[in-house]
């Protein structure tokens, strides 16, 4: 089978597209013939083993696994003897973090890892478009109590993470408004965003308006800069550690000196995110922001347009 391969980390030139073996399936798993994927966030630190955290999960001084990817959508090619949740036929999609080796033609996957039948009527671009972002935006919600009404400012709105918490925050009743550049303005209009801020031509931390929550989806603020946007009791949740890595620092220290909080989005529960994005896809309440789409043999340019910061919601790698 064609596979994206690397030995060690570094930039997409590590990455070699090689022929090696379908893997086999043990008794627990079950073989997935991969039809599309994404190059995301999650894969780029995976990639370049930066910030060197990552490195605790997938591999100290080199990668664990050859293959990357980190979350799939595709059809159940084989099935072990003790596999009883899926059949051959089904489709599936699914993620994990640490990586699941799936920027492949084929991977293999344990059958009580998380994963979901992908909903009729989404094809399997949206459903591979619907994991890891949405997962992460889902744990930005569930960090705190959303009541309908309130006023909640998403800066990165265009990003994977964006895009999934604006539709997430719109279902939950909230009025959104979305920080991004004024050329996706339609688009993210379309998502559901009551306002829009074009970070080219305003500062919105500048902004008079005031806000229950901001949630910094491509982290590239800070608390300090945001504090003044929020409500008294108001939360700020980020994408990223911070400039000097102060974030989980600061949702220790600032519910004991502080009525604004910060809160870390520590990303838990796999199985419970795709689960909630299963039911949104279901009911049409969610479609996920989609970039543009690269295939298998292209995997180089995919990586460079997503390491380069300019990519808004979604890179489909395509695996056919």
């Amino acid at each position: 089978m064609k596979a994206v391969t690397r030995t060690k980390y570094g930039d997409s030139s590590v990455l070699k597209l090689r022929e090696i073996p379908i893997p086999p399936v043990k008794s627990n798993q079950i073989l997935v013939k991969v039809k599309a994927t994404t190059i995301n966030r999650t894969d780029g630190g995976i990639l370049t083993g930066k910030p060197y955290l990552i490195r605790a999960f997938v591999g100290l001084t080199r990668p664990r696994d050859l293959v990357p990817g980190t979350d799939f959508a595709g059809v159940v090619e084989a099935v072990g003897l003790n596999v009883q949740k899926f059949k051959v036929g089904d489709k599936i999609w699914g993620l994990n973090d640490n990586g699941l080796s799936s920027q492949a033609e084929y991977m293999v996957i344990d059958s009580d890892k998380p994963m979901a039948r992908i909903p009729e009527s989404i094809s399997f671009k949206e459903a591979a478009a619907s994991a890891e972002g949405a997962h992460y935006a889902r744990n930005f919600i569930n960090k705190v109590k959303i009541k309908p009404g309130d006023k909640i400012l998403v800066n990165g709105a265009t990003g994977a993470i964006g895009s999934a918490a604006l539709q997430m925050l719109k279902e939950m009743g909230a009025e959104v408004t979305a920080v991004c550049a004024g050329t996706h303005f339609d688009r993210i209009k379309a998502l559901g965003a009551d306002h829009l801020i074009d970070y080219q031509k305003e500062d919105f931390t500048q902004r008079n308006e005031r806000y229950s929550f901001v949630f910094d989806a491509v982290g590239k603020s800070t608390f300090g800069a945001c504090k003044p946007l929020l409500e008294d009791s108001g939360t700020y949740i980020s994408s990223e550690l911070g400039p000097r890595a102060e974030n989980p620092f600061l949702a220790i220290t600032t519910p004991l000196f502080s009525n604004k909080k910060v809160r870390f989005p520590l990303p838990v529960g796999l199985q419970e995110s795709l689960d909630f994005t299963h039911d949104l896809l279901s009911r049409g309440k969610f479609k996920p922001l989609i970039d543009k789409e690269v295939p298998l043999n292209a995997v180089h340019s995919g990586y460079d347009y997503m390491m380069s910061g300019e990519k808004i919601g979604n890179i489909i790698l395509s695996i056919e």
